[in-house]
């Protein structure tokens, strides 16, 4: 499961409304990063087979299974601060985070 912020929620919905392509927000996990794995946003208009699909505030998040493992029990947070703007996953999973909080190990 993945819990979300109203700050998030709220953003995503924002940039999705500027752009009727962008109709699912995804969430996934990839290899690189300073720490060995990467968190990756993005939007897209497709589902694919394995994802799992979470609904909140009219707003769908999409997390392929792979990526849902690395995930699952994380909150997602959208952050305005002097250091800018960004999306934030707190993951309980990552037993070390980069300094910029976008690449994380387990």
């Amino acid at each position: 499961m993945l819990d979300i912020s109203e700050n998030a929620i709220k953003k995503i919905k924002d940039v999705s409304n500027k752009n009727t392509n962008n109709k699912f927000f995804r969430i996934s996990v990839t290899g690189g990063g300073c720490q060995g794995f990467s968190y990756k946003f993005n939007f897209e208009n497709t589902k694919n087979n394995d994802d799992e699909i979470y609904n909140f505030s009219d707003v769908t998040v999409l997390i392929d299974k792979t990526s849902l493992s690395f995930l699952n029990g994380s909150k997602l947070d959208y952050i305005e601060d002097m250091m800018g703007s960004y999306f934030k996953l707190s993951n309980p999973h990552a037993s070390s985070t980069c300094g910029c909080g976008t690449s994380f190990s387990v």
